[in-house]
């Protein structure tokens, strides 16, 4: 029987030839972005407008997050059976993230060193109101020190974590309601299990309501950005753009690449099969826009249902692999820009202590830059008066840098599953022959 199903989906999906290709959503967020383009150019003015489409949706997507996190942790956690599994995925987990995020950041800051960023510009820290600007974009994310980050990640009560959104606080709710569930006999547990299960259902089936939405909300957040920013970017910015997207590409394709292979995946495959979250990710510049997609899709990929809600949610605070790219670069590029003199010490030292202060920065759009802010002021050594030439570029920035910390995370989860035993190859193979409607063959 088993092998009646793998070679099924051979035939091609069933309906797929009634389904007109204009009704994927892949396809009709690509619409909504190139529109989004032409309107950037034609009206900006009427662009700028359409920003509140993209708010809106990212508003929605921020409504379900927080509940959607909170019921795959205490699944995660209970579907493990008991702590023990929990806590050897989650060792397991933490160890990638930190070798991973080392790598990414060592390659980072070699390339920053050797690409000569912002040394062009020779600008001088004299100006005031750039200074205010500066001090503006970082309040939000001022003060943030070792001693605040460890208060912030247990909260007040338990209901003001789902809405503050603070991801933190919500796994410490979530890691202790779900010890608390295991605690439980087993005739109490099973019910409260069941209903969990349910209503972790209805909130998925919400997503794919949302997610109707996103071609509009593609299309204002493109809209605004290019009717606000348009192209007139100064040379020195638009290299700035193009060093970092061409390192965060190299990041995904080889880094990412390199270790799926190791674990016997088929990257290419597996980008393929999150096309439409990449698009999403790009046009909203914000990673929680696919983090309930994320969740829902892994299982089917054949991680198991403890490893991603244990994986993904804790990655989201914990891996970031596009900011790892990202510090170094902004970094090297406003002590060029000013002519600030870095020794390799002190580079390590800022780059260090800012990927400390960013943990749950990758569910906020535009969080990267609110604690690259907040660290350069405090940090005395690099000019405040550059961070608005970076926020004028930070749109553009973002939509790279929240594509790396999603996929980053689902590369994760299928390594984590995999060495934690709590891979099925033959439910991602099937899967994949659905969606691709081929034989592909041996995926490990």
């Amino acid at each position: 029987m088993p092998n009646h199903l793998v070679q099924t989906p051979t035939e091609g999906p069933p309906n797929s030839s009634a389904t007109p290709f204009y009704a994927g959503l892949g396809f009709q967020v690509t619409a909504g972005i190139v529109l989004g383009l032409a309107l950037g150019f034609i009206a900006p003015k009427i662009a700028i407008d359409m920003k509140v489409l993209g708010d809106i949706f990212l508003r929605l997507i921020k409504m379900v997050v927080a509940p959607l996190v909170f019921l795959s942790v205490v699944h995660g956690i209970t579907s493990a059976g008991d702590m023990k599994s929990v806590g050897r995925i989650g060792l397991r987990a933490i160890i990638y993230f930190e070798i991973v995020s080392t790598i990414v950041l060592i390659i980072s800051m070699i390339i920053a060193n050797f690409a000569d960023l912002g040394t062009s510009m020779h600008l001088t820290a004299t100006a005031a109101a750039k200074a205010e600007a500066a001090a503006k974009y970082a309040k939000s994310g001022g003060g943030m020190t070792m001693q605040h980050f460890v208060e912030t990640i247990v909260p007040e009560n338990f209901l003001g974590a789902f809405t503050t959104g603070g991801l933190l606080q919500v796994l410490t709710i979530s890691i202790g309601f779900g010890a608390a569930v295991l605690m439980l006999k087993p005739e109490q547990r099973l019910d409260v299990e069941k209903s969990l299960a349910q209503m972790s259902e209805c909130f998925f089936k919400f997503v794919d309501v949302i997610m109707k939405f996103s071609p509009f909300g593609a299309f204002g957040a493109i809209a605004y950005s290019i009717g606000s920013s348009g192209m007139t970017a100064v040379i020195s910015l638009g290299y700035l753009l193009f060093v970092m997207y061409a390192a965060l590409a190299f990041v995904i394709i080889a880094v990412f690449g390199i270790i799926m292979r190791i674990y016997g995946f088929n990257h290419f495959r597996f980008l393929r099969y999150f096309k439409e979250e990449i698009v999403i990710l790009f046009a909203t510049a914000s990673s929680e826009s696919v983090l309930p997609r994320l969740i829902e899709k892994l299982p089917k990929l054949g991680c198991s249902k403890q490893s991603v809600g244990l994986v993904i949610p804790t990655g989201y605070a914990f891996n970031l692999d596009g900011t790892s790219v990202y510090m170094p670069l902004c970094t090297l590029f406003l002590a060029n820009a000013y002519g600030v003199s870095l020794d390799f010490q002190q580079q390590v030292g800022i780059v260090l202590i800012m990927l400390l202060t960013s943990k749950g920065a990758a569910t906020v759009s535009g969080g990267t830059f609110i604690v690259f802010a907040a660290t350069v002021t405090a940090s005395g050594i690099l000019p405040v008066e550059g961070l608005p030439l970076l926020f004028g570029i930070n749109r553009f920035t973002s939509q790279a840098v929240c594509v790396c910390n999603a996929m980053g995370n689902a590369v994760a989860t299928m390594v984590v599953s995999k060495s934690s035993g709590e891979f099925d190859a033959n439910t991602a193979r099937i899967e994949y022959q659905q969606t691709f409607g081929k034989e592909i063959g041996q995926i490990i």
